[in-house]
């Protein structure tokens, strides 16, 4: 009979797997529609700002803009509009 030790007694119990969020990116993007976005252009140019509305082809228009060039604001604009064809992707700036 084949019999694997035990484990040792130091040993902890493996993390738990990180928290999944369920739901389709629509969805996600109806979430967060009137909150802190940050918007990474396929330049690599972050603009930070509050979603103010989309559309299908992911044209953006945010409130209170930041853009950041490196990590730093290079420019701040009221309002900004940004042509869906360059967007990389669009993350949460704040929990939901």
């Amino acid at each position: 009979m084949d019999e694997s030790p035990p484990p040792p007694d130091n040993q902890s119990p493996p993390p738990p797997p990180p928290a999944s969020h369920t739901g389709s990116p629509t969805d996600f993007l109806k979430g967060v529609v009137g909150k802190k976005v940050i918007v990474r252009l396929n330049s690599g140019v972050d603009y930070r700002g509050i979603l103010s509305c989309l559309d299908g082809y992911m044209n953006i228009a945010l409130e209170q803009t930041e853009e950041h060039v490196e990590g730093k604001i290079t420019n701040r604009y009221g309002d900004a509009f940004i042509r869906g064809n360059n967007v990389l992707y669009i993350s949460a700036a704040e929990e939901l």
